[in-house]
Formats: C-alpha cells, structure tokens, sequence
C-alpha cells in the first residue's frame, strides 16, 4: 500500500492533526486553570483555519476508490466545518465552569471527521466506518451532561437506534453485494444496470435498496424512523442538540443523494416513488407534531424531522439542479437553526435550565435584540420572504419537479403537500413569536447580558439567515461545484 495517498486527503488529515493537537493540549493542561479559555481558543482557531484546505481541495481519488472526493463533497465539508465552529462559539455558556471542554472538543471534533469520510466514499465499507465514527461519537455528546438523567436516557435511546439502524444498513449492504459482487459504488450501478428491472434478478438489489434507506432513514430522522428524535433533542444538552439537528443532517443527506443516485441510479423508477411517499409523510407529521409541543427543543426536533421532508425533496428531483439545491439547502438551514439554538443555550443558562415555551412569554420586554433575532431566524426556517430559507425552499421545489424530463403527476403532488405544508410550518413558528411578542406574563424572563460568544455566534448566524438569500455568489459557487 502507498501510505503517501493519505497526503490526497488533506480536509481529513487537517482534521486529524487537530484531533492531536487538542488532545494534546487537553493532557498538558490539565492543572491550569485557563485550560478552558485555551482549549476553546485553539479550537475555535483551528478550525476557523480548517476552512482554507476544505475550499481549496481538488477532486481527487484514493486507496483503489475507497475514498473519492469532488468538489461538491468539498464544498459540503466547508459547510459543516463552518457550521461545527459555531457550536462550538455557541457551547461556551454551557461549557463555562465545567471540566470536560477537553472531551467535549474531541468527541465533535471526531463526529465531524466521520462525516468527511461519509460524504467522500467510493465504497459502502468506507461510507459505514465513517457513517459509526461519526454516530459513536455523537452518542458521547448526548450523554456528556452526566448530572441530568434525562441526558443518560437520551443517550441509551440514541445508541440503541442508531446500532439497530446500522444493522438494518449493513443487511442491505450485504444484499447489495450479494447482487453486484462488489462494494464499489461506480462499480456496483455497473452491474445493476445490467439487469433486467422485470427479472427475478431485482429482487436482492430491491431489498438492499429497501433495508439501506431504512438504516440511513433513521440518521435523517425520516418518517417512519423519528421515533428517538424528539426524546434524544429534549435530553441532550443544547449545543449537543444543535450540532445533531443541523451538521450531522446535512451530511446525511449528501451521501444518501451520492449514494441513490450512483448506486442505484439504474433503479430510479423503484426509489423516487418510495422517497415521494416517505416525503410527504415526513413533512406532514413532522408539523403536526410540532403544534402539539409545549417544550421548546420538542418543538425543534420536530421542525428539524420536517426540515428533512423538505432536504430529501432535492434528492426526489435526481439531477445536477437536485444536488444544488439541496447544499444550498443545508448551508440556509445551519445558520438558521443555529441561530435558534444558540437563543435557547443562552436563555437555558440565565433562566435555571427551562426550555419550556412558556418561558419565553414577554421575552420581548426584557430581551428585545435577542427576541428581534430569533424572528429572523424562525422566519427563515419557515420561509419567508426575503429572509435565505425562502430561497432554498424555491430552490428544493424547482429541483424535485426540475430534474425530470417529463415528471409524473405524484411529483407534483408531493411539491403540492410540501407547499401546504409550509403554511403549517408558518402557524407553529409564529407561535414562538406570539409567546415572546403578545403574551404577557407575571414573571418575564429577568433581563440579562449576553457573553461575547454568545453574541459572535448570533452575528455569524443572523448574516447568513440575512445575506445568502441575495448573495448570489454563494449560489453561484455551489452551482459551479455540482457541475
């Protein structure tokens, strides 16, 4: 083997080398009482600089295609890099005081490696060892407020699916060997292509099809297989919560695009009806389920199960202009669900841990800016205008019906149901903006000052919710990278 192809991965071998690093760090300074503060500083450097290598890198192929870069890939590796310094800005309430920033650094650190390694696989191996290292880590982070049970118990429901989901995964894998006689995405679409979609033959890559997408189906939290979301989103600690709902989605949903429409593109007639289907129930009960909440990371995992409906709508459309649509997707839905995230740690940790709606009752009289900036946010998420999310939800519609020649009618009534759905996405997120705006309460939350982190992460997150929708470059730099 020639070790010297390790250099062709360089966003991944950056991302090691900071792994060491803060280990590193984290042993030697373990007396110091600025640990903390130099922990979070040289993270929060590190992978500020972790951006340059993930826009800089070329396509590129390794190890006899196991691993396989192009430059959509590193244009999703930049986002999620970028997405993953602002949970850790955002973490700092939340970590202050407390002695794990160390492990805390390292476990997220690690999550985002094997997300790197999920989106740039050539092999189904190589996209389930990233696909683990990137789940065992997260269920660390869900568990690491060891003082709350309820985080213990969101751990047990998050490791305990995502084992059973990567069983169901790697059963079809298996099927799909069967079938192909090889691992290797361009190979296998190779052979699947050859036979007969009305043969006997189909049967093993139809059911791999099948228990595949059941598997990753519960990393996107995808109706049927959301049942642990709203638990493991209410039990982890909030920045922990953030960084599942929105970086770890996104490169989900990436790979589960590469991987449906390489592998089992010659079987596109078989999966576009499924994922319609799969779709429309997503964005539904993900809504209607968020109506009914009254606590506030509830509410969010729900809104996040709807938000995938809606990623997986680019997917629908199986095309270039799908591809696109749903980084650009990804990029809007980070900053603003972070934004959202980042209110609720703040308002968690000057308010003795409530998250509860009923919290936020006449936020506006005692906290004006944050409650103005969580508007913003909210109403990107449900897509308003001229806020970006209204952007990316045209983007995602004109992708599913877009990328067929001549679409069938069922897809546009599964653009119809996401389009009636978004009016209901607009009732349940104005009702947050009700509670801090309208309601009145005996006792509003007290009024109080934000830290700096706080107050960088709101202002990175808030230019994002404000400017990717008019900046067309960023489109543009997306669009080039899907070419």
């Amino acid at each position: 083997m020639n070790y010297g192809q390790f250099l062709q991965m360089v966003p991944e071998a950056c991302l090691v080398a900071i792994l060491l690093i803060v280990f590193c760090a984290d042993f030697c300074l373990h007396r110091s009482e600025q640990k903390g503060r130099v922990l979070y500083a040289l993270t929060a450097v590190l992978l500020a600089l972790q951006i340059v290598p993930c826009v800089l890198a070329v396509p590129t192929e390794a190890f006899g295609g196991l691993y396989v870069t192009s430059q959509m890939a590193n244009v999703m590796k930049t986002i999620l890099t970028a997405g993953t310094l602002i949970v850790v800005i955002m973490a700092q309430p939340w970590l202050d005081g407390k002695r794990i920033q160390g492990e805390f650094y390292m476990l997220v650190v690690s999550t985002l490696l094997g997300m790197y390694m999920m989106i740039s696989s050539g092999n189904f191996l190589m996209f389930f060892l990233g696909l683990e290292t990137a789940s065992v880590p997260m269920a660390c982070l869900v568990a690491l407020d060891k003082k709350k049970k309820v985080s213990a118990e969101a751990a047990a429901k998050y490791i305990l699916t995502a084992t059973f989901s990567s069983g169901v995964m790697l059963y079809g894998i298996s099927l799909v060997y069967a079938a192909a006689g090889t691992l290797y995405f361009t190979d296998a679409a190779t052979v699947l292509s050859g036979i007969n979609p009305f043969s006997s033959q189909m049967l093993l890559p139809v059911a791999g099809l099948v228990f595949f997408f059941s598997g990753l189906g519960f990393k996107l939290s995808l109706v049927p297989f959301h049942l642990w979301t709203a638990d493991t989103y209410q039990g982890a600690p909030t920045p922990v919560t953030g960084y599942l709902s929105v970086v770890s989605k996104g490169a989900a949903a990436l790979a589960a695009f590469i991987i449906l429409t390489k592998v089992f593109g010659p079987m596109v007639e078989q999966w576009t009806l499924m994922l319609g289907i799969i779709i429309m129930l997503t964005i539904t009960v993900g809504n209607l389920f968020a109506i009914r909440q009254s606590e506030l990371k509830r509410f969010m995992a729900f809104s996040s199960i709807s938000q995938a409906g809606y990623i997986m709508l680019a997917v629908l459309g199986n095309s270039q202009m799908g591809a696109t649509a749903l980084t650009y997707y990804v990029l809007v839905y980070v900053v603003a669900n972070m934004a959202v995230f980042t209110v609720i740690n703040v308002v968690e940790q000057n308010n003795g841990g409530r998250t509860d709606m009923a919290a936020y009752n006449g936020f506006y009289e005692t906290n004006p800016k944050l409650s103005f900036l969580m508007t913003l946010a909210l109403f990107s998420l449900a897509g308003i205008p001229p806020f970006a999310g209204m952007f990316s939800k045209f983007f995602v519609f004109m992708a599913a019906v877009g990328g067929h020649e001549a679409a069938p009618f069922w897809v546009y009534l599964v653009v119809f149901v996401a389009l009636i759905n978004t009016v209901v996405s607009l009732y349940y997120y104005l009702l947050i903006v009700k509670a801090m705006y309208i309601k009145k309460t005996l006792t509003p939350l007290p009024t109080f000052q934000s830290d700096a982190n706080t107050k960088l992460a709101l202002a990175l997150c808030t230019a994002g919710v404000a400017l990717f929708g008019i900046a067309s470059c960023i489109y543009d730099w997306i669009a080039a990278a899907a070419v």
